[in-house]
């Protein structure tokens, strides 16, 4: 499996190279789109992308935990955690399922 990871600046220039604003508009649509999503889930809003997936925000109570090296139980603060759930769309064109419910074959990358 790939190790690739997509960044900022790769998001800025495929939207500057589909869109066709100019390099600093594409960035700062990049950065607004960011900034609103992690925003939004910073007040505890569910974030919903169609056809991509939703984030949300959990709150995970107490707990004991063990330290696994030394086996002493510990205590696991409460906190808050991020919970992405992927789509079925996303879900299927990772999996490159046909309507059929048949994996097509895998294709080459261009």
């Amino acid at each position: 499996m790939s190790q690739n990871t997509v960044t900022r600046a790769q998001l800025s220039e495929a939207v500057y190279q589909e869109v066709g604003l100019s390099r600093n508009e594409s960035a700062d649509l990049v950065e607004t789109v960011l900034d609103e999503i992690s925003d939004a889930l910073a007040r505890g809003e569910m974030v919903k992308i169609s056809s991509f997936g939703s984030f949300q925000v959990r709150q995970k109570g107490e707990r004991i935990g063990r330290n696994p090296k030394t086996g002493e139980e510990v205590p696991i603060l409460p906190r808050r955690v991020l919970v992405f759930r992927a789509s079925h769309v996303l879900k299927n064109r990772i999996n490159d399922v046909q309507e059929g419910g048949a994996p097509t074959p895998a294709r080459a990358l261009s």
